[in-house]
């Protein structure tokens, strides 16, 4: 069981990482308030998780902070396509530079299913143990979404998982490796997002097969 301590930084995890930017830039929440035009009372209450953020505030953070949209989107609970809550400002901001998130999401589960099968041959197994961590170790990135993506590898190589399960997480894996991204990596601040989103969906589903097991 989480301690109290874990619990709050847990749900805090957006004000954490903000604080974390400002520190790193030396930069007070005043003059992140100037540099944005946000009034400063709006960024400490999202900050002190007093105040949802606007997908407009975390991309202002975003390109501010050096943050990736991806990392504050996770943090803010934002990132989901099976919530409600923020899918209606994520859908509005990515159709804004031409992109249907229902399209998108059906896209992104053809990929999954072809990536599912591959996983399952002998091709698709050396094929991230040789290519996933490499390109991880790429990115020199850090964050929720990376970390995802680390304990999915670490469960995927233990090799004690059910051959449903692990063929499933091979698909994630996978997709990170060779799937052409649906949204291009150039479309900053919006780049990684529907890789997020794969991660996502394929936690979603191990953890219904572990339900239902």
């Amino acid at each position: 069981m989480a301690s109290d301590g874990e619990q709050i930084k847990e749900q805090n995890r957006l004000g954490l990482l903000i604080k974390s930017a400002l520190t790193a830039k030396s930069m007070s929440m005043r003059k992140l308030s100037g540099t944005i035009g946000m009034d400063t009372a709006s960024i400490s209450r999202i900050v002190n998780g007093k105040q949802q953020p606007r997908l407009e505030h975390l991309n202002l953070f975003s390109q501010h902070l050096g943050i990736p949209l991806i990392e504050l989107l996770a943090a803010a609970g934002l990132e989901s396509l099976e919530e409600k809550d923020g899918i209606t400002e994520l859908r509005d901001a990515l159709q804004g530079i031409g992109v249907n998130v229902e399209d998108m999401a059906g896209q992104i589960r053809k990929e999954l299913d072809k990536y599912e099968a591959y996983a399952q041959t002998e091709e698709g197994r050396d094929m991230i143990e040789k290519s996933f961590l490499p390109k991880l170790d790429h990115l020199r990135s850090a964050g929720y979404y990376i970390d995802q993506l680390r304990d999915l590898y670490d469960e995927y190589a233990s090799g004690n998982l059910p051959a449903a399960e692990q063929h499933v997480i091979g698909s994630a894996l996978l997709y990170f490796v060779l799937s052409a991204d649906i949204i291009p990596d150039f479309s900053f601040p919006f780049g990684y997002i529907d890789d997020a989103i794969a991660v996502r969906m394929v936690m979603e589903r191990l953890a219904r097969m572990r339900r239902n097991s």
